[in-house]
């Protein structure tokens, strides 16, 4: 009986136990929660900006400088919020992202906004809140122009790269379905890793949004090597800046300063600079005039 007893009275011992720290730590998890993004940026005077290595909508220099389309975009964001929240200036702060942890880094703090090459839709939503569309893309590929490669049933039997975390891989595994190609693919963490293993000829193709495929073709040792597919795997997609899901002030503050710039007479000098002239410290000149879809969404009709 008394090892009974004295089994009962450890056990109650811990109950009481796991019950005090259980509500000590409450009060503590409360007090930490994060605060909205527009009143930590008021506070700190700082905006988390996630980048990656997609010129050029975001890269990092050889002089180690973070620039691009959607950086140049989202510094005029920053400072539309200082105007805002009556700061005298907004600090940036670049944080590398990879296309496979930057719904996470969002998520859990990391960064504030994505500034790079996202493609919106239904499925992500579900995750992150979007800016207003500053691009449009279609999924195509790229492979060996020697392979005379053009059209999606080129591809059949053979296989194809993708990178992960990116939205092309429900494309091509959509398609690979619905015509029956019996297709392989092949999983890299980056897109470079992806691009590489057709130029090793490990891959017949790589799937991926195709101004980053025509960007890698252009800055690669032999452009014509190379070939863009004729056919699309979709139809145009808009691309956004990501934010965390939930935080309507900070997207609506942001989702407003888009629309004041993206109506502004320099928006057709934002663009120009990285589709029509030269790719500072990258050797890529695009040559790609500013599409209707893209004049339509910026002009807000």
């Amino acid at each position: 009986m008394r090892s009974f007893n004295a089994l009962r009275r450890t056990l109650l011992g811990l109950a009481a136990f796991v019950l005090a720290a259980v509500g000590a730590g409450a009060p503590q998890a409360q007090a930490e929660a994060p605060a909205s993004t527009l009143d930590r940026i008021k506070q700190t005077g700082v905006l988390r900006i996630g980048y990656g290595d997609t010129p050029p909508f975001s890269y990092r220099h050889t002089d180690g400088t973070v620039m691009g389309y959607s950086i140049d975009l989202c510094k005029k964001v920053a400072e539309d919020l200082g105007s805002t929240l009556a700061l005298p200036h907004v600090e940036i702060e670049y944080v590398a992202r990879t296309p496979s942890n930057r719904v996470q880094m969002l998520n859990n703090g990391e960064i504030d906004i994505e500034c790079n090459a996202s493609t919106n839709t239904e499925e992500r939503r579900r995750s992150v809140a979007f800016a207003a569309s500053h691009f449009f893309v279609s999924t195509r590929y790229v492979s060996l122009a020697k392979n005379r490669f053009h059209t999606i049933d080129d591809l059949a039997g053979r296989s194809v790269s993708v990178t992960l975390g990116t939205v092309n891989v429900a494309h091509i595994t959509a398609v690979n379905r619905e015509r029956k190609l019996n297709l392989s693919l092949m999983r890299a963490d980056s897109l470079r890793a992806a691009f590489d293993l057709v130029t090793q000829e490990r891959v017949s193709a790589f799937a991926m949004d195709d101004i980053l495929l025509s960007a890698m073709i252009a800055e690669s040792d032999d452009p014509h090597a190379y070939a863009l597919s004729e056919e699309t795997l979709t139809d145009p997609e808009p691309y956004g800046f990501m934010m965390r899901l939930g935080d309507r002030d900070f997207e609506e503050a942001v989702n407003a300063a888009l629309e004041r710039i993206y109506r502004s007479p320099e928006m057709p000098a934002i663009y120009d600079r990285w589709f029509n002239q030269p790719i500072p410290g990258r050797n890529i000149h695009l040559q790609l005039p500013m599409s209707d879809a893209l004049k339509q969404a910026f002009s807000g009709k």
